[in-house]
């Protein structure tokens, strides 16, 4: 992989979830803008990292890139956990760290050149933060 397609991985995953960061952000959320990035960024580095280093020892040990980024999606957890606040009216920041669970996906998916699946995802996850809401404010509340 040359230098020109790790800037392209790496532009893709700070623009897509810059997108949704900046959803995030603009409702006033704790994980906003920086955090979305920085989540996207750090998983599209590793999942660069991990195919780097499958392309390097692929014929001397038997290596399995998606191992590295399986440690993604399970420690990304703790980050999303940080965002949940438990407060008298119920559970807030479940969405802000759902949402910060999908970019680290979308950074992995950038990382080893998935772009549609980033793209589409990303496409799909602005609809749901955006349309979603109002859908969501216009049903019954118990």
């Amino acid at each position: 992989m040359g230098d020109i397609e790790i800037i392209v991985r790496m532009t893709l995953s700070l623009v897509l979830s810059g997108s949704i960061g900046l959803e995030r952000q603009l409702h006033r959320r704790t994980a906003g803008l920086r955090t979305h990035i920085l989540v996207a960024l750090g998983s599209c580095l590793i999942m660069l990292t991990s195919l780097y280093i499958f392309d390097i020892y692929k014929n001397e040990v038997p290596l399995d890139p998606a191992r590295i980024a399986a440690g993604v999606i399970t420690g990304i957890g703790f980050l999303g956990a940080g965002a949940i606040i438990q407060e008298r009216e119920g559970v807030k920041g479940l969405t802000t760290a759902a949402s910060l669970w999908v970019v680290a996906a979308i950074g992995l998916a950038a990382g080893c050149g998935f772009y549609k699946a980033a793209i589409f995802a990303t496409i799909l996850a602005l609809i749901t933060l955006f349309l979603l809401r109002y859908i969501e404010r216009a049903l019954p509340q118990d």
